[in-house]
């Protein structure tokens, strides 16, 4: 049984230090690091580890968060570790997938998951909008929309005229072409 320990910092981050001293803390026999921002898909480290652990090893993080991008992200990298049949231990949340209570928890995550999925699915099919919600057609939304659509006035202009930003001009644009067709 091998304990493998996984970091990740923010590619704009100077130091991993306390991650890598609360992992290495546990004696760890491997530690990938990686300095990757959160939104960052290609995380070459993580790959590593997970084609790297064998059955009984243990995967060691100092906080979920340093894992995972999302509850989706933890469960799919988790069910590998599982089908590998490795253990995972996470230090901040005080996950230990070798107990029954670190099982558990694991287990409500993915029903809060599953869950969270299942609204979000009825909600777009029902037509909701989801998100932040849409900001509203400023008074002199059209004059400007009109002047502009002729090539009257230029788009940094007609959002400068309506107090917006150039890109929120953009997506007014395109929530107003798509509500007149």
């Amino acid at each position: 049984m091998r304990r493998i320990g996984y970091t990740r910092v923010a590619a704009s981050s100077r130091t991993k230090a306390g991650q890598d001293d609360a992992v290495t803390e546990l004696g760890v026999d491997k530690l990938y690091t990686e300095k990757v921002g959160v939104r960052d898909a290609d995380r070459h480290e993580l790959r590593k580890m997970l084609d790297f652990v064998r059955e009984g090893d243990i995967v060691v993080v100092a906080d979920i968060s340093r894992l995972a991008r999302s509850a989706r992200d933890l469960l799919s990298i988790v069910d590998a570790l599982r089908r590998k049949k490795v253990s995972f231990v996470s230090l901040k949340e005080k996950i230990d997938t070798t107990s029954p209570r670190g099982r558990f928890l694991l287990t409500v995550f993915e029903a809060l998951s599953e869950l969270e999925s299942e609204k979000i699915r009825a909600a777009k099919a029902g037509g909701k909008h989801l998100g932040r919600p849409f900001m509203e057609y400023p008074e002199n939304w059209e004059k400007a929309y009109a002047s502009w659509k002729k090539g009257k006035i230029r788009p940094t202009e007609a959002a400068k005229e309506l107090k917006l930003k150039r890109p929120t001009f953009y997506n007014m644009v395109k929530r107003w072409e798509a509500s007149i067709q």
